[in-house]
């Protein structure tokens, strides 16, 4: 156990600036003084650990110190390999020659023998991130456009239809591109509503960079080293919710399955689905609803089920 959480603390000083007494206490359920000890015990082996004293004190591993490859398992290596592939497939996250430099690599610190288990590894597992619906060339390309446009910290101006179907016209300066699920999202600083905004890269039209240069900014509601992952749980908690109770009929219960997650889930004796969750109360609510057709019920909140139902008259007339 000791040495698993040695090799626990070096991998998280090589992935942090720098780390605190405490927090490596907390982190491993240890106490200060055994934090101590495997700090001295690191430092006899050989691996390079400076101390800070004070009140942003802590730990740090000595800058350009690396492991070596024998430090990562066969099935680590597999593991890497894997989701090397699966993102070599996603359209437009990074250019084939970019991945396949990458996969060279990794595969050049494998054996012959243990190449070939990888790859055995990998006809086993494949991860495919790409949508029913491609985005072809078109969305490669505006994907290609932004990231240079994030290097060079360069403006991008572009015609945006927005989810309720408005059309604007924006300049922005872009921050990030975030894949979630299998769609891409631009977030970045809009200039014209003077503010922090998620831009669903399909939507995105006539885009370009502008000569228009800028210096990052701080967002106020994360810190500046955020994952993409946290910067999409706050964009979320500034969204509006509404809780909704839903029945779906025996037919969907495995819709309502791969739809929901288990604990919103409740099984009724006649083959029915009781849902019960929260979701963000957007326009894109009510057709996201209607999709499920007449397998689905919304018990509450009244005023969804009314939207429904005043959606589906509309269709009617439509029809007639």
């Amino acid at each position: 156990m000791k040495l698993d959480r040695l090799l626990a603390i070096t991998m998280l000083l090589l992935n942090r600036s720098r780390v605190s007494a405490k927090e490596l206490s907390e982190r491993f359920e240890v106490s200060l003084r055994t934090v101590y000890r495997d700090m001295e015990t690191l430092g006899q082996s050989g691996i390079p650990i400076i101390s800070y004293a004070g009140v942003d004190g802590g730990y740090e591993i000595m800058d350009r110190y690396r492991l070596d490859r024998q430090y990562l398992s066969l099935e680590e290596m597999q593991s890497i390999v894997v989701a090397l592939k699966g993102i070599q497939g996603i359209q437009g996250a990074l250019e084939d020659k970019e991945i396949g430099g990458l996969l060279d690599k990794v595969g050049a610190l494998l054996a012959k023998s243990e190449q070939e288990r990888v790859e055995e590894a990998n006809r086993q597992i494949s991860i495919d991130f790409n949508p029913w619906r491609s985005g072809g060339e078109g969305d490669k390309e505006k994907l290609g456009i932004v990231r240079q446009a994030i290097r060079d910290s360069k403006v991008i101006e572009f015609a945006y239809t927005s989810g309720d179907g408005a059309q604007t016209v924006r300049s922005c300066e872009p921050m990030r591109v975030v894949l979630r699920g299998y769609i891409w999202y631009v977030y970045g600083y809009c200039l014209i509503r003077q503010d922090f905004r998620v831009f669903r890269l399909s939507r995105i039209r006539e885009l370009k960079p502008s000569q228009e240069t800028f210096a990052r900014r701080e967002d106020p509601r994360e810190n500046a080293d955020l994952t993409i992952g946290r910067d999409a749980a706050s964009l979320r908690a500034s969204v509006p919710m509404v809780e909704l109770r839903l029945r779906f009929a025996p037919a969907a219960a495995a819709r309502a399955a791969d739809s929901f997650d288990a604990r919103e889930l409740t099984n009724e004796p006649d083959g029915s689905v009781l849902v019960r969750a929260m979701r963000p109360d957007q326009p894109w609510l009510i057709p996201y609803l209607l999709g499920f057709g007449t397998d689905l019920k919304v018990l509450e909140p009244a005023s969804v089920a009314l939207a429904i139902r005043r959606k589906a008259e509309e269709i009617v007339r439509m029809y007639e």
